[in-house]
């Protein structure tokens, strides 16, 4: 029997939802069920074939029981060995690289000096950092983010240099980047499961939580959407994640990726609406059902983007 285990958290909505979708198909020999856990020892397999991980991002415990896992053959989705390496400023870089549109960018570091470390941790940077050209670079207004973060949390909305350096002195350890704002006529959410389905979701990010997802659409001409849809699938492939949203606001009609670094992505039915939710629920299920009909004792069951292995073959992407 093939076992197909989600890893949770909070969410009480999508998770009881995927495994009642798996389970009602009756695929033979594949049964789903909430991840159940009480040793992880190392180098021994568990009980799953596939994982789907909606939660590790939040708990290490869990990160290095899905290494774990991985290491002895479970697919788990998404890939935690690149999870762990990847944050927004490097997706924000290669898709430079691979000709995805994206609000001009920089990295900065952190205010306050992190834990054991101080003034001589720091003496390769230049002291004071290059702002004038910083800020002509990326102009004002700007949104001031952690590098490395999700949610919305810790995000500002700057208009100058002098807003700029008040919210720097609030951002304590935290690794930050100053990104352009990006003055959009639409914008949009959108999930891509399995590197290969793409489903565009009309959002406001301007409104509350629970109102972001436009309820009537209105229609998108077939030339954006066709523009969406290959944008996601171009940075999905390279990054390798089976399970992401991608968010895109429109300027002067070029879609420009915004966030693309969220592999535990909003699933919902209170924030996402019925159909959105009736979506990810039946495509996730059948990604994982398909993952494990494919799933193979003992081997790599892991997913690696494009850019890793362009990288690990000496190739450009």
């Amino acid at each position: 029997m093939k076992k197909i285990g989600i890893l949770f958290g909070q969410e009480n909505t999508f998770p009881p939802a995927f495994v009642e979708r798996v389970n009602s198909k009756k695929v033979p020999g594949i049964t789903a069920e909430f991840v159940q856990l009480d040793k992880v020892i190392q180098g021994e397999a568990c009980d799953y074939d596939v994982i789907i991980d909606r939660i590790s991002q939040d708990v290490p415990f869990y990160r290095g029981f899905l290494k774990n896992a991985a290491l002895t053959g479970t697919a788990v989705i998404n890939n935690p060995f690149w999870w762990s390496a990847d944050e927004k400023f490097f997706n924000n870089a290669l898709a430079t690289k691979i000709g995805v549109p994206v609000p001009k960018t920089v990295l900065l570091p952190s205010n306050q000096h992190p834990p054991d470390t101080n003034a001589n941790s720091f003496r390769n940077l230049k002291y004071p950092l290059a702002w004038e050209e910083i800020f002509n670079y990326v102009g004002f207004p700007a949104y001031f983010k952690p590098f490395a973060g999700g949610g919305w949390k810790n995000v500002y909305k700057l208009n100058n240099s002098n807003e700029f350096f008040k919210a720097y002195n609030e951002t304590g350890q935290l690794v930050m980047m100053l990104q352009e704002e990006v003055i959009f006529s639409e914008y949009f959410r959108c999930y891509c499961l399995d590197r290969k389905d793409v489903h565009i979701m009309q959002y406001d990010p301007k409104q509350p939580h629970h109102l972001r997802y436009v309820r009537n659409p209105k229609p998108i001409e077939k030339k954006l959407l066709d523009q969406i849809n290959d944008i996601v699938l171009k940075i999905n492939n390279a990054l390798g994640y089976d399970f992401n949203t991608v968010e895109l606001a429109v300027r002067d009609g070029i879609p420009y990726a915004i966030d693309f670094c969220n592999p535990a992505p909003d699933a919902d039915v209170n924030s996402v609406g019925e159909e959105n939710f009736n979506w990810i629920v039946e495509h996730a299920a059948q990604m994982a059902i398909n993952r494990a009909k494919n799933h193979k004792e003992g081997q790599n069951n892991l997913t690696w983007g494009d850019f890793i292995k362009a990288f690990a073959n000496n190739k450009q992407l």
